[in-house]
Parts: structure tokens; C-alpha cells; sequence
């Protein structure tokens, strides 16, 4: 028995804890996406915008000159009236204008259903490690090195949807976005799928059982003949 292998995993686990832990702040924060319309006069306020999986905030931020290359509201870390309230889809008594469209609303149904399946893997996934610490129930190390790779899929896929919908919000003529950039929270789910992936596959090899490295090994280990 290779007597490094619980340093290694706990070692693993250690990572996979962070990867969750950006998991559940990319999932709960609403600094996706952040939009900005353009701007026709300064000395004025515009309105700028940045949303999650479930919320949508807006700010109105006054406008000063900028430089030649800035053409939108922002940045949204400027002082302003901030409002936020979860879409529409999700509590039938909020209004939100930018995903009223349909194509907006099943993009945002969708990365939030496969956000929610991520945290879920995570979740069973942190239940066979914490299980396979007792003696002899190694062999929940494989499962749970599936469900975190599962976790990290799944986050990747909504971080992917999530782009789509900013990319067809921007270029639809219906809304007065014209640019776009991602924040943290983008960020934090990009990571949390590196970690959560790679220190999956990482936990199923630690998993699998040694190959012998010689072949008298195999020998010694058979049972002896009667």
C-alpha cells in the first residue's frame, strides 16, 4: 500500500475546496457581466448594469468627459444610485427589462439550471471524500473524482452560456447595450472549473490502484498454490 496516498489526497482536496469555494461565489455574486449604453452627452447621468445568474443591478453613475476611446457609461465602481432585483423568470412580481426578450430568458434559465447542477455534483462529490477518509472505503475516492469533474463541466457550460447571451444581448437591436465586459464572478466560475476538473482527473489517478513496478511483484502478491 502506498503509504503517501491520504497526503495526497488530502493534498487534493485542499485544492478542490478552493475550486468549490470560487464555485459558490461565481453561483451567489452578480458580477457576471457588467453593460454599458452610450453615452450622447456628458455632465448627465447614464445607466449601467452588471448581473448574475439570478439578479440583475443597475446604477446610475454620472457622466463626466472621457477620453476619446470611451464612448460608454462606466465604470460601474463609480458612486451612483444602485437598484437590484432577481429576473422575472425566477420571481413573477420582479420586472427586467434587458431579458424580456425570450431568447435572453432561456439563456439565463439555462446557466443558472447548469450552475445549479454543478453545485450539486460538488456537494455529493465533498460527501464521498469526507466518507472514503473512514477505513477502507477507499473506493469512494473514484466516484467522487467523477462528480468533481462533472462539477467542473457543468460551470464551464454556463460560463459559456452566460457568454453567448451577453454576445446576441450586445449585437440585438432591441436593447441599448453597446459594450460589454466580464467581471469577478466570470472569473471566479473560469477558475472554479480548472480547479475542480483537473484536481478530479488528479483525485481518480491518486484513486486507481498502484501498477507493480516489477514483475516479481505480481508474483509475490498471488496466492500460493495447494
Amino acid at each position: 500500500m502506498d503509504d503517501s496516498k491520504p497526503l495526497k489526497v488530502r493534498l487534493t482536496f485542499s485544492v478542490i475546496l478552493v475550486g468549490i469555494s470560487l464555485l459558490f461565489a461565481a453561483v451567489v455574486s452578480d458580477h457576471w457581466a457588467v453593460l454599458s449604453p452610450k453615452v450622447e452627452e456628458f455632465n448627465a447621468t447614464c445607466e449601467a448594469a452588471h448581473f448574475g445568474l439570478w439578479r440583475l443591478c443597475t446604477k446610475r453613475i454620472y457622466v463626466q468627459e472621457q477620453g476619446p476611446k470611451e464612448k460608454g457609461c462606466g465604470p460601474i465602481s463609480l458612486p451612483g444610485d444602485h437598484n437590484c432585483s432577481y429576473f422575472k423568470h425566477f420571481t413573477p412580481g420582479e420586472t427586467s427589462e434587458i431579458f424580456e426578450v425570450t431568447t435572453q430568458k432561456e439563456y439565463s434559465i439555462s446557466a443558472a439550471a447548469i450552475a445549479i447542477f454543478s453545485v450539486g455534483f460538488a456537494i455529493i462529490g465533498t460527501i464521498c471524500v469526507l466518507l472514503s477518509f473512514r477505513k477502507k472505503r477507499d473506493y469512494l475516492l473514484k466516484p467522487a473524482s467523477m462528480f468533481y469533474t462533472f462539477a467542473g463541466l457543468c460551470i464551464i457550460i454556463s460560463v459559456e452560456v452566460m457568454r453567448q447571451s451577453v454576445k446576441r444581448m450586445i449585437d440585438s437591436e432591441e436593447t441599448v447595450w453597446i459594450e460589454y465586459s466580464y467581471s469577478w464572478s466570470f472569473a471566479c466560475a473560469c477558475a472554479a472549473f480548472v480547479l475542480l476538473f483537473v484536481c478530479g482527473i488528479a483525485l481518480l489517478l491518486i484513486a486507481l490502484p498502484r501498477f507493480p513496478q516489477n514483475p516479481w511483484e505480481t508474483c509475490m502478491d498471488a496466492e500460493p498454490e495447494h
